[in-house]
């Protein structure tokens, strides 16, 4: 049985970097047999500001528009997820955080892992979103990947360069060995 993994790509930006190592995390993820995977990316499901009157954890149901309902059913397809961002003013992009607060229930007791980027490898906006995921009675797991310097992997014409990000396959593999034994284990949880 696969365990239904949803990577999210944070950055709605032009000119983003975070394609790249949403691509490269990808395609990571998808040599592995137990898992199957699916790139969600922020610009796909642009989500007006959040403003509603009743909180998403007193929503039963339907989420009152089709943009919102289309993103819910992508995260209640999921098993666990990982979360591709970058670190602006030692946050996460408002984007993300906006569409992490449409929802409630379809993020209950799902593993989440976090690849990110920025000056320090995104460590600070990790931290951030652990908390946020706790909250939302998500499991954060341990394992990471921090990318250093993203500025100085790109070609100048915005490419990544050859083996830019190898030296992280290491923590790649490591966080979705964690991801998966969370996952598996948590889905087994929901389905008691």
């Amino acid at each position: 049985m696969s365990l239904h993994i949803k990577i999210i790509l944070a950055s709605v930006r032009q000119g983003r970097f975070g394609d790249k190592p949403a691509e490269w995390i990808t395609t990571i993820a998808r040599e592995k047999e137990e898992l199957s995977v699916e790139l969600l990316d922020l610009r796909d499901y642009s989500l007006p500001i959040f403003q509603e009157a009743v909180s998403p954890m007193q929503i039963k149901g339907e989420y009152g528009t089709p943009e919102i309902n289309r993103w819910a059913e992508k995260i209640a397809e999921a098993d666990g997820f990982v979360v591709v961002t970058p670190e602006y003013n030692h946050g996460y992009p408002s984007s993300l955080k906006n569409n992490i607060d449409y929802l409630y229930k379809e993020w209950n007791d799902k593993p989440v892992c976090f690849v990110g980027y920025g000056s320090t490898g995104g460590a600070r906006v990790i931290q951030q979103l652990r908390q946020v995921s706790t909250e939302l009675q998500m499991a954060p797991i341990r394992n990471s990947v921090h990318i250093m310097s993203p500025w100085f992997l790109t070609e100048t014409d915005g490419t990544l360069k050859a083996g830019a990000l190898d030296v992280y396959v290491k923590s790649a593999e490591s966080m979705l060995a964690q991801l998966t034994w969370w996952a598996d284990a948590l889905k087994k949880a929901r389905e008691r």
